[in-house]
C-alpha cells in the first residue's frame, strides 16, 4: 500500500504544473485533484508507447515515471513559479485561519474519504479459499481486469494483444489497468494498488465535480451537494426497501439485494454498477469533467489568465484550449465514451459560440495530435464489428412493457422533474444564484449549456451507441452529469426561501440519493462476500506463470472467471458476455472450443488452427463443456492443483 500511496503522490506532482497551463485562478486543492489524474494519464500514455517498443520492465516503469515529472520544469519559469508560490501561501492562510466554516468543508472531504475507502477496498481481496469481490455487479469485471493487468505484468502483453481473444488488438480503453501493472511491477500489490487509485481517483472527481458546478451555477453550496447526487444516484427503489424494512424482511445488517440496479431498475448506482467495476470510467471521467469547465471558459468567454500573467498576448490566448485539447485526446485509450461526450459538448457550444472559433479551433488541435494516432491504432487489428456499436434502440433498456416516460421516473425518480425545474428557476432568476446577481446573458448561457447534455439523452434513448443497449449509460451518465448544476441550482434555490421550501429542499434531495446510499452501503459495510476464484483456481493460475511461456495461448471454458486471467497468458476465448459487448462476433470460435473439449478426430486439427499451447481442465470445462479427459490424456500435464489440470 505505501509503494501505491508513493507513486500516486508522484504522479499527482508531475501532472499539478501543467494545470497550470489550463487555468491560472483555480484552487490548489483543484490542481492537486487534476495532478492526480492528469499525471496518472500522462504515465500511462507513456509507458503504453514505450512498452510497445522494448516491452515493460522495471526499467521501463522507473524511465516512465521520470518523464511524466518534467512538467516540473514548467515551474522553472518565474510566473509559473509565483503563481504556485501564491496557491501556497493561500492554503496555508486559510489552514491558519480556519473557523467554522473551514472544519465543516473538511469534514465534508474526511467523510468522502473514508467512504471511498470502505468502499473501493471491497473491490477485491485475497483469503486463503480464493480471491473475493464485495461488488454486486462486479463479478465478472474484476476478473475481465485482472486478466488486463497480468497480461501486462506477466503476459510480455505488448503491443497489447486482446487477453479474451487470441489474435486481436485489444481495443478497450486499458490505461487505467495498466497504471495498475506499473505499480504491481515496483512492488505494490493488485489488490492495493486497485484500492488506493480508485479511491485516489474518486476523490479527484469528488474535487473537480463540485468545482465544475461551482463555477456554473455560482454557488459553493451547489458544488457541495452534486457529488453526493452522482454517488449516491438511484432511483425509486427505496421505495421496495421501505416495504421490506416494514414487513421485517430486512435491516441495516442484511439489506437482501440491489435496490438501483435489478430486473425492474436498470439505471444502478453510479459507484456500483459504474466506478468499481468499469476502473476506465473512475479515471476518465474526472478528466473529462476538468475539460468541460474548460470547455465552459471558452463558451462564457471567460479568460483563465490572471491579471498580473505576464505572458505575451499570443501564447496566453493560446496555452490554454492548446494544452485542454491535448489532455483531452489522451481519452481514446482512457474512456473512448468520455472522449464522444466532449466532441458533442464541444460542436453544440461551437455552433452557439462561433465568435470564439479561433479558440475552438486550438481546442480540436489539441485533440487531435494524440486522439487521432491513439484511435488509428485502437481501430487496426481489432476483432471488433464497428456496425454493432450503432442501431435504433428506443427507450434505451426499458424493455417491451415500461411507458418510457414511467421508466424514466422509475429509474432517476425525481432527476428529471428537478432538472425541469432548474431550467424554470434558472430562467425566472436572470441569473441570481446563492444571494449573487449575474446578467441575463449568464443565465442563457447556463440554460444553453445543458442542450448537448439534453441531446444525448434525447440520443440515446433513441440509439444505442454499443453493442449492449445498457452501455448506452457510458454516454447517459454524462447526460446526469450535466444535469447536476441544474438540479443543484434548484435545490439551493429552495434551501433559499423559507421553512417549508427547505423541507422541499430536503426531501428532494433524500430521494434522489436514499436508493443510491442503500448499494453503496451495502458494498461499504461488507454485507457481500463473492468468491470469484476459489484456492486450487488461485494456484493453478500462478503455476501457469511459471510453466507457460509468456506469449503461449491458453484453452478454457469460456467463462468469466477462468483461473487463466490470472497467469497473464492470453486465452483463446473467454466470457461471450465481455466479448459480445466489446462487438466481437465469437460463434464460430466457441463452437470450435466445444468440439476440442470434447476430443475426436478434429479436435488435433482445431489446436493447430488456434496454435493452442495448453489446455485448462478444471470443474467448469468437465461440468459445462463435458471436457473428454481421456482424450487430453495424451497430452503431458503442465501443472496440477486439485481439479485443476493444465
Amino acid at each position: 500500500m505505501l509503494i501505491s500511496l508513493i507513486l500516486i503522490l508522484l504522479l499527482t506532482c508531475g501532472g499539478l504544473p501543467i494545470t497550470y497551463l489550463v487555468d491560472r485562478r483555480e484552487s490548489l486543492l483543484w490542481r492537486l485533484a487534476v495532478g492526480n489524474i492528469v499525471g496518472t494519464c500522462v504515465f500511462g500514455t507513456v509507458v503504453f508507447v514505450v512498452a510497445c517498443f522494448v516491452g515493460l520492465t522495471t526499467g521501463v516503469v522507473v524511465a516512465s515515471l521520470m518523464v511524466s515529472l518534467l512538467p516540473l520544469l514548467i515551474l522553472l519559469r518565474r510566473d509559473d513559479r509565483k503563481a504556485m508560490g501564491r496557491d501556497l501561501s493561500h492554503a496555508r492562510s486559510q489552514l491558519s485561519n480556519a473557523g467554522s466554516a473551514r472544519f465543516r468543508g473538511f469534514l465534508y472531504y474526511a467523510l468522502f474519504f473514508i467512504l471511498f475507502w470502505a468502499f473501493f477496498s471491497k473491490a477485491m481481496w485475497e483469503a486463503k479459499d480464493g480471491i473475493y469481490t464485495g461488488g454486486s455487479q462486479n463479478l465478472g469485471d474484476l476478473p475481465f481486469h485482472l486478466g488486463a493487468i497480468f497480461s501486462f505484468t506477466d503476459g510480455a502483453n505488448f503491443p497489447p494483444q486482446n487477453p479474451s481473444w487470441a489474435g486481436a488488438k485489444f481495443s478497450y480503453p486499458f490505461i487505467a489497468d495498466l497504471v495498475t501493472a506499473c505499480f504491481a511491477k515496483l512492488g505494490g500489490g493488485v489488490p492495493s494498488a486497485i484500492a488506493a487509485q480508485d479511491v485516489s481517483w474518486a476523490m479527484s472527481l469528488l474535487i473537480i465535480l463540485e468545482r465544475f458546478v461551482t463555477k456554473l451555477t455560482s454557488s459553493k453550496l451547489a458544488g457541495r451537494i452534486a457529488p453526493a447526487l452522482l454517488f449516491f444516484s438511484g432511483g425509486l427503489g427505496f421505495v421496495s426497501f421501505l416495504s421490506q424494512w416494514w414487513s421485517g424482511d430486512v435491516s441495516w445488517s442484511h439489506l437482501a439485494n440491489d435496490y438501483t440496479i435489478t430486473d425492474t431498475y436498470r439505471w444502478g448506482n453510479s459507484m456500483v454498477v459504474l466506478f468499481i467495476t468499469q476502473r476506465s470510467l473512475l479515471l476518465g471521467m474526472p478528466l473529462t469533467v476538468m475539460v468541460l469547465g474548460g470547455v465552459w471558459n471558452i463558451f462564457t468567454g471567460d479568460k483563465t489568465e490572471a491579471p498580473q500573467q505576464k505572458r505575451s498576448p499570443v501564447l496566453a490566448f493560446c496555452v490554454s484550449p492548446v494544452t485542454l485539447g491535448l489532455l483531452a485526446g489522451m481519452l481514446p485509450l482512457v474512456h473512448l465514451h468520455s472522449l464522444a461526450a466532449i466532441f458533442v459538448v464541444t460542436a453544440f457550444c461551437f455552433a452557439l459560440r462561433p465568435d470564439r472559433w479561433k479558440e475552438w479551433l486550438l481546442f480540436g488541435a489539441g485533440v487531435c495530435v494524440i486522439a487521432i494516432p491513439e484511435l488509428l491504432w485502437s481501430l487496426s487489428g481489432t476483432a471488433t464489428e464497428t456496425k454493432s456499436f450503432f442501431g435504433f434502440n428506443w427507450g434505451w433498456d426499458k424493455g417491451t412493457d415500461d411507458n418510457v416516460v414511467v421508466f424514466w421516473l422509475k429509474n432517476t425518480g425525481l432527476a428529471i422533474p428537478v432538472v425541469v425545474a432548474g431550467l424554470w428557476v434558472v430562467f425566472r432568476s436572470r441569473g441570481k444564484a446563492a444571494g449573487q446577481k449575474a446578467d441575463v446573458s449568464d443565465r442563457t448561457a447556463l440554460i444553453k449549456f445543458y442542450l448537448p447534455f439534453a441531446f444525448l439523452f434525447v440520443s440515446c434513448n433513441v440509439f444505442k451507441f454499443a453493442p449492449w443497449e445498457w452501455d448506452n449509460i457510458k454516454l447517459l451518465i454524462y447526460w446526469f452529469v450535466g444535469s447536476l448544476p441544474l438540479m443543484t441550482y434548484f435545490l439551493v434555490w429552495l434551501w433559499d426561501k423559507k421553512l417549508l421550501q427547505r423541507i422541499a429542499a430536503i426531501a428532494c434531495f433524500v430521494a434522489l440519493s436514499f436508493a443510491g446510499a442503500l448499494d453503496v452501503y451495502r458494498t461499504a459495510s461488507g454485507q457481500i462476500n463473492t468468491r470469484v476464484i476459489d484456492a486450487d483456481g488461485v494456484k493453478i493460475g500462478n503455476a501457469m506463470k511459471s510453466v507457460t511461456d509468456p506469449h503461449s495461448i491458453i484453452l478454457n471454458n469460456p467463462t468469466y472467471n477462468s483461473p487463466v486471467v490470472l497467469s497473464g497468458r492470453i486465452s483463446l476465448m473467454r466470457y461471450p458476455g465481455h466479448l459480445s459487448s466489446h462487438g466481437i462476433d465469437y460463434g464460430e470460435r466457441e463452437r470450435d472450443v466445444k468440439t476440442i473439449y470434447t476430443g475426436g478426430g478434429v479436435a488435433d486439427i482445431l489446436l493447430r488452427k488456434y496454435n493452442v499451447g495448453y489446455v485448462l481442465i478444471g470443474p467448469e470445462e468437465r461440468s459445462t463443456l463435458k471436457a473428454n479427459d481421456a482424450f487430453f490424456s495424451q497430452y503431458p500435464i503442465a501443472a496440477e492443483a486439485g481439479q485443476y489440470k493444465l
